[in-house]
């Protein structure tokens, strides 16, 4: 929030000092347990907490520079801070509400993916759709292969540690991996689903955490060998398109309100081809928008609306979203309860090969290997679209959205397809 940077000083202090005043009113209410329900309560709240500990992270020393700052902070820091009785439950519920079933977190990622890939070159994004898959292959390969070598040495065998480790971390979340993974291995390896998501949740819970951590570790890595990376750019070589956008006049309020209305009815497309197709929502509108964007049936002026209203809302939303992920994804006792070393060893080794594998086919590809290792590999073991959110916001690359989404999506469809394939095999 208040990221504008061609305010003068007075006027960045006049907002400061706003901000402040809302800050106390806010807090105030919520501690008092007087919070407005709704988008009203919700939306305040998310927005003064994530912006403190966003500030709070980046000025951290070791964590701004190391672990994705205030990201990282935000996410881990509004999971205790609304779970641990300090604020009342009744806000963690008012938030919880919002951003599952009030669709915050379906029109932030309709917002990003619409205007990061209307605001794309066409020829990179022809080039790097045809591509993209392999790249995700060669994660997911070494990250089964770096998993069960551990698993094996640790005394949990090779195929145990791939099916109950690997697999659903790779499988594209909750709802859309674990979920459907038990319902497909119950049945089939004499385990019940009791016992499978027991396994299979601090996995996913902890392979989240570490795939955030990592993200900001990579954004690190690439300040320090920058031929690694390009800096948000997915393809090797391609820094003048993103200059050019950069380039472009600033956008007027009334053309954001259209960039906004773009985003939404792109998800409303992507929701109505899904009643239609067995496929998710977000994949769906991922490839019509990227068939509307390289036929050219967009007007120039209407593809920079999605990308000004992409930009607004990840300059000035993304903290709140943040918050609304850490209460209500964010499990911090699962995740403590689960952290023997053994198991930790496991899910580490299972995101650093997700990391390898991409980074060494996405180099042979043609991509720069930090973008690569964050959206084909880190967006695969992360927690679906709530990790790509806070993956690519601990790494700074939110402009990598739509490939993150592929990854969770249609990635994640294709785990499943793997599991059954490897099941069938093994009976």
């Amino acid at each position: 929030m208040f990221s504008n940077n061609t305010m003068s000083h007075s006027d960045k202090r006049m907002m400061n000092v706003i901000f402040a005043l809302s800050a106390a009113v806010i807090l105030l209410a919520t501690v008092q347990n007087n919070m407005p329900t709704g988008i009203i309560g919700a939306i305040g709240v998310m927005a003064v907490v994530g912006y403190i500990l966003n500030v709070a992270g980046d000025k951290t020393p070791i964590v701004n520079q190391f672990f994705g700052g205030g990201a990282i902070v935000i996410i881990f820091g509004s999971s205790y801070i609304f779970h641990s009785g300090l604020i009342p439950h009744e806000t963690a519920d008012t938030i919880t509400t919002f951003v599952k079933g009030g669709g915050f977190l379906s029109f932030f990622i309709a917002s990003l993916v619409t205007g990061s890939i209307l605001g794309m070159d066409t020829n990179v994004l022809k080039k790097a759709a045809l591509k993209y898959i392999p790249v995700i292959l060669g994660g997911v390969a070494c990250a089964f292969l770096f998993a069960g070598i551990v698993g094996a040495a640790l005394g949990h065998g090779f195929m145990e540690s791939v099916m109950l480790i690997a697999l659903p971390i790779m499988g594209g979340g909750m709802g859309a991996g674990a979920v459907p993974l038990v319902e497909i291995m119950s049945g089939n390896t004499g385990m019940s689903a009791e016992i499978l998501l027991s396994k299979m949740v601090p996995a996913l819970a902890i392979g989240n955490a570490i795939a955030i951590v990592m993200a900001g570790l990579l954004d690190k890595v690439g300040k320090f060998f920058p031929s690694l990376t390009g800096n948000g750019q997915l393809m090797r070589g391609k820094a003048e398109e993103k200059q050019e956008e950069n380039d472009e006049q600033p956008i007027s309020i009334n053309v954001l309100g259209v960039g906004a209305l773009l985003a939404i009815t792109m998800y409303f497309v992507g929701s109505m081809l899904s009643s239609v197709i067995s496929m998710h929502t977000y994949a769906l509108m991922i490839i019509f928008v990227a068939l509307v964007k390289v036929a050219g049936f967009m007007p120039r002026e209407l593809e920079r609306a999605a990308h000004g209203w992409y930009k607004f809302v990840v300059d000035n939303l993304t903290p709140a979203l943040l918050v609304g992920i850490g209460v209500a994804y964010t499990d911090l006792n699962q995740i403590i309860e689960s952290l023997s070393l053994v198991y930790f060893l496991m899910v580490f080794a299972t995101v650093l090969g997700a990391i390898v594998g991409t980074a060494i086919i996405g180099r042979l590809m043609g991509f720069n290997p930090i973008e690569a290792s964050i959206t084909a590999g880190l967006c695969m073991a992360n927690m679906g679209g709530t990790g790509d959110v806070a993956v690519l916001a601990a790494s700074k690359r939110m402009e990598l959205m739509p490939f993150a989404q592929i990854s969770s999506r249609i990635g994640g469809a294709f785990m499943l397809i793997l599991a059954t394939m490897i099941i069938e095999l093994l009976k």
